[in-house]
């Protein structure tokens, strides 16, 4: 099991969760981070400090959302390694008000 990015990153890029990261397994492109499944050890310090509910375990992630299991998988291990703080997107507060959070 791994703990994973799902699209409720899309045009945020909140980076808390790579500051709690013991293991630099964010990655991320000009849209959004995933996690390398072979990178993550599975803490999940990362769930709970996302503003936008974007990160689950993969044993509660919703059903509609399984197909990023794939994408993390995939896209991760292509991307730089993000583990410092950044800035969000320009448009992160406005995503993040459409999701409700």
């Amino acid at each position: 099991m791994t703990t994973l990015v799902t699209d409720n990153c899309r045009r945020c890029r909140f980076t808390d969760c790579v500051t709690v990261c013991p293991v630099a397994c964010f990655h991320g492109d000009e849209e959004m981070l995933y996690i390398d499944p072979e990178v993550c050890i599975d803490c999940s310090a990362c769930v709970p400090v996302c503003p936008v509910h974007a990160i689950f375990e993969e044993k509660d992630l919703p059903e509609d959302q399984r197909h990023w299991i794939a994408i993390n998988a995939e896209r991760a291990p292509l991307l730089p390694v993000i583990d410092d703080k950044q800035e969000p997107l320009p448009t992160a507060e406005a995503r993040k008000a459409e999701l409700g959070y």
